[in-house]
């Protein structure tokens, strides 16, 4: 959990009196007149003028400006659960909004949430009501979309959504009413996909990417920090999971450079990187160029999964490996007692896994054996070969950045080392103040919010918007 230390809220509120609600003079009617007078000019001397002369030019300039445009960041705070299984944050949905907690996902563009139809297999879960939204809008398109871990069906619709601070309006999402068994565990909602639109089976342009591509972020990008647990024998199933930041990066989770890799061939589908060098006790593992070492960087992956060739290169430098059976068919397990260490590189430098992540679980209680978190998957058309989840995401700070397409990964700080099995709050789903307001699939806004800004920042190493 995260440690506890003090926070510092800093609130700045900035509203014109334009935007105030005074009392408007009354339109005369047609055919009437209205005497107009002059009033006496004001005296000034040469520096008022002058100062009056930049005001009206610096109103005009900020007025007509094609970059006046409201910026801003904010900050999803994470909830770790399961022991590292999955990560997830939270939106609001809705007029009125209402929170929901979802599982954040850079390896896909899909977001749904389970509504009050959903059958057994995600009742339960503070489902979201259609009926009790003003603003909802059924779309009434078939809503299907399938993962690696299981499937989710139901009906397409809009909403206002917010995250982080930000709104988008007429937001498409599937309104979900069946998943595959166990898809969902309590008091997850739904999913938000975090990848590009030419993945999302609804075709709707994903939550982050309207933000990205409208220039509402301060910086066209996401970072994220998470934390492990996996290796806490007293740690609960929901634990404080870390940060996702949008449209800065926290430089208080990470230390030195962010080392950016263009998406190949700026492919923007999945969040693409190529696998330059791997190895594993410091011994290196052949790989092939080009296509066939491309992986998928994905927040909704627990662990890492490869194609088999390079799979069995790696447990082939671990001693007394063993490649598992039936429901472990693809695993590996090897001595628990053993620290393997595994180092990958996207064309900068090398990044590690910990021994921690890279051990799963034991074959058995009171087995001496222990599964490894890489494991085995055929290679499908379409699809990276391979799939790099949290068990690599724990060990650095990550970075999605819309323009140029790319990922970036950096050391993690002390500060965010510290989060590691910390005694700390779970984080709740909040529903978080407008700071920019957009309309999905527009570079426009839907509606501003005067001259109002709410900045609010708490400081423990990560910034916190409520």
């Amino acid at each position: 959990m995260l440690s506890s230390m003090p926070f510092a809220l800093i609130v700045l509120l900035s509203i014109p009196l334009e935007t105030l609600a005074v009392p408007r003079p009354l339109i005369p009617a047609a055919g009437q007149s209205v005497p107009l007078k002059r009033k006496a000019q004001v005296t000034r001397n040469e520096s008022e003028w002058a100062e009056w002369a930049k005001s009206q030019r610096d109103a005009v300039m900020a007025k007509y400006s094609p970059q006046r445009k409201k910026r801003s960041t904010g900050v999803n705070l994470i909830v770790n659960q399961g022991l590292d299984s999955s990560f997830y944050g939270s939106v609001a949905v809705g007029t009125p909004p209402v929170a929901f907690d979802v599982i954040l996902d850079t390896g896909s563009a899909d977001l749904w949430i389970a509504d009050t139809h959903c059958d057994s297999t995600c009742a339960g879960t503070g489902n979201f009501d259609p009926s009790k939204s003003s603003s909802f809008q059924n779309l009434s398109k078939v809503f299907d979309v399938t993962y690696g871990s299981g499937e989710a069906m139901g009906t397409l619709g809009q909403d206002v959504v917010q995250m982080a601070g930000f709104s988008v309006q007429k937001q498409q999402f599937g309104a979900v009413t069946a998943t595959s068994s166990n898809f969902l565990q309590n008091p997850v909602t739904g999913l938000i996909g975090l990848a590009w639109q030419s993945l999302a089976a609804s075709g709707a342009m994903p939550f982050w990417q309207a933000l990205a591509s409208g220039g509402y972020w301060d910086s066209p990008l996401m970072g994220f920090q998470l934390t492990r647990f996996l290796n806490d024998s007293s740690a609960g199933n929901l634990e404080p999971g870390g940060s996702l930041s949008m449209g800065f990066v926290n430089e208080s989770l990470y230390t030195g450079t962010i080392d950016y890799q263009n998406i190949p061939n700026g492919q923007a589908s999945y969040w693409l990187q190529a696998i330059t060098a791997l190895t594993v006790q410091g011994k290196s593992i052949s790989l092939p160029s080009g296509a066939a070492s491309y992986a998928a960087i994905d927040t909704g992956t627990t662990l890492v999964a490869g194609p088999s060739s390079g799979i069995q290169a790696i447990y082939a430098q671990i001693p007394g490996s063993h490649p598992g059976s039936g429901q472990w068919e693809g695993f590996y397990s090897y001595p628990c007692n053993a620290d393997v260490v595994v180092e990958i590189s996207f064309g900068g430098p090398s990044w590690s896994i910990s021994p921690a992540d890279f051990q799963f679980t034991a074959t058995g209680p009171s087995s001496t054996d222990c599964y490894g978190a890489f494991y085995e998957i055929p290679t499908a058309e379409g699809s990276p070969p391979w799939i790099v989840g949290d068990t690599f995401l724990k060990n650095v700070y990550s970075v999605f950045r819309y323009d140029p397409p790319s990922v970036g990964f950096a050391a993690l700080s002390e500060t965010a080392l510290a989060m590691n099995g910390a005694n700390a709050v779970v984080p709740t789903p909040t529903i978080g103040a407008d700071t920019a307001i957009v309309t999905a699939n527009s570079a426009t806004p839907a509606h501003t919010l005067g001259h109002l800004t709410l900045v609010i920042s708490a400081i423990f190493g990560l910034l916190f918007l409520l």
